[in-house]
């Protein structure tokens, strides 16, 4: 037998791969305080998800969610289809999104319902965790009213947590949590302000005004803490408690709805006691989830310090474009590659420049090709994004 097929076990994983799957799904329609938890968390200050009188007076009459509360609305992040199957000893961490957007804008009131499939999963070898497999699987959000929200590819990382530990990766590459000073936390603060200032209006640039090579303004999140790190996981609806129950798709045998994983001791998730205690399927306090905001938990499966979450990284690029883009554009489709995680202490810059430009698209209307990168301070790759927005003419 080869190292990989010794070192992940694979056998509940292989004969589910193509089908529907389970998961939850919100008792509750989205509401304008969900909205406005969302776009805090992500650090999104567009007046038209906050600011009732702002955006009462836009094209919307009223508050509308950012195009990224897709992944808020789901359960697990949205990796829920990409994490499917037992594999003994294995810790999850995202590897990248990719998302379609049909133009229906969720509004207080809506619910999102979803339909899921585990697409594919390949093996390969990384410094990382030595044997380690990419899976995918595939979300389609659809609104109360039947109407087609978003599409979503996810991509999970799934690895044998003992192995990530034994070579260390992050441990020897991560020095201690960054200090900032006085002065480049200004630099920061005036960074940010620069950003949010670039485009609060909404007004949209036209298709015919911008060309390749432009760049879009920068944008910097951070520094990064364990209480922004809470602040988002805490944005995610179905960590709230009791807030989704269980779904299954009709007529498939062991539709893999909320079965165990293979998550490490003390990652797990207690299901049957969560009745009675919800904190032991809260994530924050038991289950995969604590160790990003416990760096002793963190070095337990391989990340050395606490970090953020794959899906707010996909979030960011959804609105960072959304924001470029104005109220009269939108973001049609991205695909993000996840590199590295934003750790505690870093801050996340993000820098963007038009690459091509389409007057005729499969979506019917102009688009123009965008691509994206987050780095941190030291200019290391946190995201690699491509993206097609639409704009006006």
């Amino acid at each position: 037998m080869t190292e990989t097929s010794v070192g992940l076990d694979l056998s509940d994983v292989d004969h589910r791969v193509g089908k529907p799957i389970g998961g939850g799904q919100l008792w509750d329609p989205c509401s304008s305080s969900d909205i406005r938890r969302w776009v805090m968390a992500m650090d999104y200050p567009n007046p038209l998800h906050w600011d009732e009188q702002f955006a009462r007076e836009s094209r919307y009459g009223g508050i509308i969610a950012p195009q990224s509360i897709a992944v808020a609305l789901d359960y697990g992040h949205g990796a829920a289809p990409a994490c499917v199957g037992h594999i003994p000893n294995s810790h999850l961490i995202f590897g990248g999104e990719e998302w379609w957007f049909y133009g229906c804008p969720v509004r207080p009131g809506d619910k999102l319902f979803q339909e899921r499939r585990f697409h594919d999963y390949k093996v390969t070898e990384t410094k990382f965790a030595g044997p380690t497999m990419f899976s995918r699987g595939d979300t389609v959000h659809t609104n109360q009213h039947g109407a087609l929200v978003a599409r979503e590819r996810s991509t999970a990382i799934r690895y044998l947590y003992d192995e990530a530990v034994r070579r260390g990766m992050f441990e020897n590459q991560l020095g201690e949590v960054k200090r900032w000073t006085r002065d480049e936390l200004d630099g920061i603060d005036r960074l940010r302000r620069q950003w949010l200032e670039s485009n609060r209006l909404g007004v949209s640039p036209h298709f015919d005004e911008v060309q390749v090579g432009d760049a879009l303004p920068r944008r910097v999140i951070g520094p990064h803490s364990i209480a922004s790190f809470t602040t988002e996981y805490r944005a995610f609806l179905f960590n709230i408690w009791g807030t989704f129950g269980w779904v299954a798709p009709p007529g498939v045998d062991d539709p893999w709805i909320y079965q165990d994983p293979g998550w490490g001791k003390d990652f797990a998730f207690d299901e049957e006691d969560a009745m009675i205690d919800p904190r032991k399927r809260d994530g924050l306090y038991v289950g995969p989830s604590r160790g990003h905001i416990d760096a002793e938990r963190a070095s337990e499966v391989g990340m050395a310090r606490a970090y953020g979450y794959g899906a707010t990284m996909g979030a960011w690029c959804t609105d960072y474009l959304a924001y470029w883009a104005g109220n009269d554009g939108m973001v049609r489709h991205t695909k993000a590659d996840f590199r590295s995680p934003a750790f505690e202490g870093d801050v996340t810059y993000f820098d963007a420049e038009i690459i091509d430009k389409h007057d005729e698209s499969s979506w019917g209307v102009p688009l123009v090709g965008v691509k994206l990168r987050l780095t941190n301070q030291n200019g290391e790759m946190l995201v690699s994004c491509t993206a097609e927005v639409e704009l006006p003419r």
